[in-house]
């Protein structure tokens, strides 16, 4: 499991014990087991950071073979983790493992390279508006525009949208967003809107994800310890998910073009 998804699986399990749910309900919801439920629940963003770090330094029984198993899975993606197994005892015998471990190691490289077994074609529908001052929708993007010189400058911005009344907030920058700016804008965001929603939802490929290197994507521990001290709830969603997250999607669409004409680097709102 990568380390935004024990993130998110982190997040998702605490709001849902808000909610009430019990822990083989939060199981069955998660498709996870009740021991995971009782070890995450337990877990203070600084544990979770420590335990994250400790497995990266912790080799997997498979990784020997880690890439004849990837080579398999991408010739034939239906392979099952039991015949994975089968393949493994007739040409490396050597190996002693269960079809658990089996199991949970193929399920990791299929999330990792992207490798479905099987396609469900999911069915959409409009739901209704939540509360006022109940829900909060954030997400990022970047464009292409041009300076004062006339030359294309690439730019990034934030955006946030109030789930009932649909006003906005948006902050830009001519550089990638830091967990610093990510802070800011949020705080930001709720001085403009008078107030801080119960729930923040997040796209599940960018919750609080911020280009810290050369544009890559890290979850950062330091917007989680923020998440906590402020007390918001913090609900991820797939990817371009019109069911629970549209309206931002939307917003970030709209942000791209209706350009302000006052500059690129400065903060805009509707």
């Amino acid at each position: 499991m990568k380390v935004a998804e024990r993130w998110n699986m982190y997040f998702e399990i605490c709001r849902l014990k808000e909610l009430g749910l019990k822990v083989s309900q939060i199981a069955r919801h998660l498709n996870v087991s009740r021991n995971t439920v009782y070890k995450y629940g337990e877990l203070n963003p600084d544990e979770l950071k420590q335990a994250i770090e400790e497995l990266k330094t912790r080799q997997k029984k498979l990784d020997c073979v880690g890439g004849v198993i990837l080579s398999w899975l991408k010739e034939f993606p239906d392979l099952s983790a039991a015949q994975v197994l089968d393949w493994l005892l007739e040409r490396h015998p050597e190996i002693d493992v269960c079809e658990s471990t089996v199991r949970n190691y193929v399920s990791r490289l299929r999330k990792e390279h992207d490798i479905p077994k099987t396609i469900h074609k999911r069915q959409y529908e409009a739901i209704e508006d939540p509360p006022m001052g109940y829900q909060m929708q954030v997400d990022f993007g970047e464009t292409k525009l041009k300076n004062l010189e006339g030359n294309l400058v690439r730019l990034w911005f934030i955006t946030f949208v109030l789930s009932h009344s649909r006003h906005k907030y948006v902050e830009w920058l001519d550089r990638p967003f830091t967990t610093a700016d990510v802070i800011r804008t949020h705080e930001n965001a709720f001085a403009y809107f008078g107030g801080m929603t119960k729930e923040i939802v997040y796209d599940q490929d960018h919750l609080i994800l911020v280009s810290e290197n050369s544009g890559d994507l890290i979850l950062t521990h330091e917007f989680a310890v923020y998440a906590e001290k402020r007390g918001f709830k913090i609900h991820m969603c797939r990817k371009q998910d019109p069911e629970s997250k549209g309206r931002i999607e939307n917003v970030v669409g709209y942000v791209k073009k209706t350009l302000p004409d006052t500059g690129p680097f400065l903060t805009w709102t509707s």
